[in-house]
């Protein structure tokens, strides 16, 4: 369980500090808000959906579906986002071209 808790919060400092390179500075208080909207959401909802599941079957359907929507939302941030490139990786490539 602890093993668990610690890969699901794993992408958290990657993904805001890649938000706000992104995001101009004015957009950030409203980026970070709608990036942890979803999160915060699904702690509120999950004991209630985990819940029905287990009473509906005993096996562990609750860790099946967190499982696959971890993996279906990691891989679907790293297809939307793997050609943005931060500002500052973007000016640092043109900088060693020019050098």
């Amino acid at each position: 369980m602890f093993l668990r808790s610690a890969l699901s919060s794993m992408d958290i400092p990657a993904r805001v500090s890649y938000v706000m390179a992104v995001v101009s500075p004015a957009e950030r208080p409203a980026a970070a808000s709608i990036t942890n909207l979803p999160r915060s959401l699904a702690s509120a909802l999950s004991p209630a959906l985990a819940g029905y599941m287990l009473a509906a079957s005993t096996f562990g359907w609750p860790l099946v579906v967190a499982g696959a929507m971890k993996i279906i939302y990691d891989l679907t941030l790293l297809k939307m986002f793997q050609s943005v490139k931060p500002p500052e990786e973007s000016a640092a490539s043109v900088t060693r071209k020019n050098a």
